[in-house]
């Protein structure tokens, strides 16, 4: 997540679907917070909310609430500020490529742990890294941009003893994005499922450790919003 994204169609489509997924439940939203790039338009998608008939009617108050966001100034503070989603926030920045290489890993830990504690009343949480799944090699770590990423084994972590649902943006993958989600659902157990969002670019929910409650109310969710191109990916 960057702050620049706040109120993007990305953001209506996610938050909609968290407060879906977890009414009546304590959600933890790890914000994996990443510092404002430039060198894209990325979060420039915000003509969604200059056409209320198609798209106000899917959650009328958030669509009102996230018209404000994008008015004014965008961040995930003004996310939270809304009252609308969450109940607990972790938004440390992933500042990390600061550091020289060799610190990268480690401060990494360090900011993990953080995240933990800071979700460990939540009933769900809620990872929302700026590009989605990553495997868990090492050398991974060290890299600049890693900040961008979340791991199998913190996703995994986060799953333990409640239910997380993790951002994922799809990427040109061999196979394509079918056989891309396949592919980390495959990483998780046999309840894993995933939630796929096709609204001006192709991002996917990984829904971990989740129980009948949370997969009906998914089901509700993908039919409601399915001509807006949302829908139920079960793994095979």
């Amino acid at each position: 997540m960057q702050d620049r994204y706040a109120g993007d169609i990305g953001d209506y489509v996610k938050l909609a679907l968290l407060r879906h997924l977890t009414a009546g439940r304590k959600l933890g939203i790890a914000w994996y917070l990443y510092p404002d790039e430039g060198h894209n338009a990325d979060g420039r998608h915000i003509g969604y909310l200059s056409l209320p008939d198609r798209w106000r009617h899917l959650d009328p108050e958030l669509f009102d609430a996230l018209k404000l966001v994008a008015d004014n100034t965008r961040s995930v503070q003004a996310l939270q500020q809304t009252g609308l989603i969450g109940d607990l926030f972790h938004g440390t920045p992933l500042t990390s490529e600061a550091l020289p290489w060799q610190q990268r890993s480690a401060w990494r830990h360090e900011w993990f742990q953080d995240v933990v504690a800071r979700m460990s009343d939540a009933d769900i949480v809620f990872a929302d890294p700026d590009n989605g799944l990553v495997d868990d090699d090492p050398k991974r770590r060290t890299k600049a941009k890693f900040g961008k990423s979340i791991t199998l084994q913190e996703a995994t972590a986060l799953a333990r003893n409640r239910s997380a649902i993790i951002y994922h943006h799809n990427t040109r993958r061999p196979g394509g994005h079918d056989l891309e989600v396949e592919y980390w659902l495959s990483h998780f157990d046999d309840r894993a499922f995933a939630i796929r969002a096709n609204a001006y670019s192709c991002r996917t929910f990984f829904v971990l450790n989740p129980d009948n409650h949370i997969f009906e109310r998914a089901q509700e969710f993908c039919y409601k919003w399915s001509e807006r191109g949302v829908r139920l990916h079960i793994g095979g």
